[in-house]
């Protein structure tokens, strides 16, 4: 596989759903599929053609491309580990239709590590010149995480050899295994190892043992906020300004954090310049009505616990722990897109399965 792209261009018609685009993609497919049979001009014939239809769907979609077998063209749609767009791309995959001589995959596989060799300038990475251990800490027993030793990394080439081996676990993990089954990753060269060196090759079964472990020990947790108590915690920050948090006080104590270890956090931008940072009356009815919203869609007896919110310094964030991500992905879109003329709106979903991220809301 080959051709790595984001696809970002200018409109040149309108595709609204994934049906505007499969019914696009259909009418131009013979074309596409003896561009890429032919390896000519692939980019500019093939792909410009597609990022233009794709990005009206959505920012964030990636591609590869190649011959699957002699008469098929395999046709990879990835979100380059972006967990908020994996669920459109699982999404428009799942409205493709069969077209003979295509074959269209969601994410990218896992590979044969027989068959897999990187090669990123001057270095290789593959299964001859790479291992790993995993850490291990008292305190959070059920974080994966993973140190990965490269034979050749300096402190002069880590950032590429980091880089490299991303994309290499990546493609032999597979997209979705990767994202969902190592919390943490870090990079070192072998004079800093400090356990013994596992071949890279285990990997795979390591991470099905953990991960089995874990689905074994949470199967089944939920948690009922209707009777939790909220927490206000006020502050002045240095620059003046006031920082008003409201966190359900119940559950940043539970001791089940690990089932929920999703985090999902919205910001809403204002002008509370004049306020010191806080919002006028009309935008905090407006963010009051937005977050009731949120809260309609994202239930915790589905898997989604609203922890609270931050306002300050001009900004409103609001934090959910899930246990999935795809849903949060999609409502928090469609609230971006729904509110962004009001407000400047971001959102972000991280993995963090013991929440340390709201460890600063815990009285000391």
């Amino acid at each position: 596989m080959s051709f790595l792209k984001n696809i970002f261009a200018k409109k040149d018609e309108s595709i609204k759903s994934y049906s505007d685009f499969w019914n696009w993609f259909q009418n131009n497919e013979k074309i596409f599929f003896n561009i890429v049979k032919e390896s000519k001009n692939i980019e500019k014939d093939f792909f410009d053609k597609l990022s233009h239809k794709l990005e009206e769907l959505k920012d964030g979609y990636f591609y590869l491309t190649g011959m699957y077998d002699d008469n098929t063209v395999e046709l990879i749609f990835t979100a380059d580990s972006n967990i908020k767009n994996i669920v459109f791309v699982e999404e428009l995959i799942e409205h493709a239709p069969k077209i003979i001589g295509w074959k269209f995959t969601a994410l990218k596989p896992a590979l044969d590590i027989e068959n897999l060799g990187i090669n990123m300038g001057e270095y290789k990475f593959n299964s001859d010149n790479l291992s790993f251990y995993s850490n291990d800490y008292t305190d959070y027993p059920d974080e994966i995480d993973i140190t990965v030793i490269h034979d050749d990394l300096t402190e002069e080439n880590k950032d590429q050899i980091g880089n490299g081996i991303y994309i290499f676990l990546d493609n032999y993990l597979g997209e979705l295994d990767f994202v969902n089954n190592i919390d943490n990753l870090q990079v070192i060269s072998k004079n800093e190892a400090k356990k013994e060196l596992i071949p890279i090759t285990k990997l795979k079964d390591f991470l099905i043992w953990r991960q089995k472990e874990f689905i074994e020990k949470y199967d089944g947790v939920r948690y009922n906020t209707e009777e939790d108590e909220y927490s206000i915690l006020e502050a002045e920050l240095k620059n003046g300004n006031n920082l008003i948090a409201v966190v359900n006080a119940n559950l940043i104590n539970w001791d089940s954090k690990a089932s929920h270890p999703w985090i999902a956090v919205i910001t809403f931008k204002f002008n509370g310049h004049n306020n010191n940072g806080m919002p006028n009356e009309n935008d905090y009815k407006r963010l009051n009505e937005i977050e009731e919203n949120i809260l309609q869609q994202l239930l915790d007896k589905e898997g989604y616990l609203y922890i609270g919110r931050q306002t300050a310094n001009s900004e409103r964030e609001i934090y959910f722990a899930c246990k999935d991500f795809r849903k949060p992905s999609k409502v928090l879109f469609s609230i971006e897109e729904k509110y962004g003329n009001d407000f400047e709106v971001e959102y972000d979903i991280y993995k963090d399965k013991y929440w340390q991220s709201f460890e600063r809301f815990i009285p000391k």
